[in-house]
């Protein structure tokens, strides 16, 4: 059984900390509501739900064909970690090994779409940037929606931004998630970046009058 978590302890595990120290620690402590959780401890499993709840909202959010249905695939995620948790042996963070599980609902998603017929021919971005908009380039605060830049980014390179530069993951962490080489992981970062400043840039210059000073 694990120790008894402070109230505020699963708020703080469920926020990006500002340190790896930080991110380390939450990451451990979620691993072990998980495994604790295995046992359907109810407690555990509140824990490591409420824990994970927000960064697997927004990881569905941005790559999902229909953000709006967010909701729904967050909590397809977790059913489906529930009904597998007695498999998880903490091999890897309980994050990544959720955050896996999510993709795959994702993707199951992508492939119930692609058999009815789609309602409109792009994809509704706006939704999960005002749920969960996240700056860290400049000229974010300017007016300019991150989630309709991120549609412009190929898949993967959208995925290992969301990972690292949203979600928080550590290149180690987003290149073991991603099945791919840590230098793999940042040059995809490093691109999206770069594109989304582009897009960025000719976004100021088609509207100068919106441009910041």
């Amino acid at each position: 059984m694990i120790s008894p978590a402070p109230p505020a302890a699963c708020d703080r595990a469920s926020h990006p900390t500002r340190t790896p120290e930080e991110r380390k620690s939450a990451d451990e402590l979620i691993t072990a509501w998980a495994l604790t959780a295995r046992s359907g401890d109810p407690e555990a499993v509140e824990k490591f739900v409420r824990a994970l709840q927000r960064d697997v909202r927004h990881f569905v959010g941005y790559l999902a064909a229909d953000p709006q249905a967010a909701d729904d695939l967050a909590q397809d995620t977790f059913l489906r970690a529930l009904g597998s948790l007695h498999r998880f042996e903490g091999r890897s963070s309980a994050r990544v090994w959720l955050l896996s599980i999510a993709r795959r609902a994702v993707i199951d998603s992508y492939r119930h779409a692609s058999a009815r017929p789609r309602l409109a021919d792009t994809d509704d971005w706006q939704a999960a940037a005002e749920r969960a908009q996240e700056r860290g380039l400049p000229g974010f605060d300017d007016g300019i929606a991150l989630a309709e830049l991120l549609d412009a980014l190929p898949a993967e390179r959208r995925e290992a931004f969301v990972l690292t530069q949203l979600l928080g993951l550590p290149y180690a962490e987003a290149a073991e998630f991603s099945g791919c080489p840590i230098g793999t992981v940042r040059s995809r970062v490093a691109r999206a970046r770069a594109a989304l400043m582009e897009l960025l840039h000719e976004a100021e210059r088609a509207d100068p009058v919106g441009a910041p000073d």
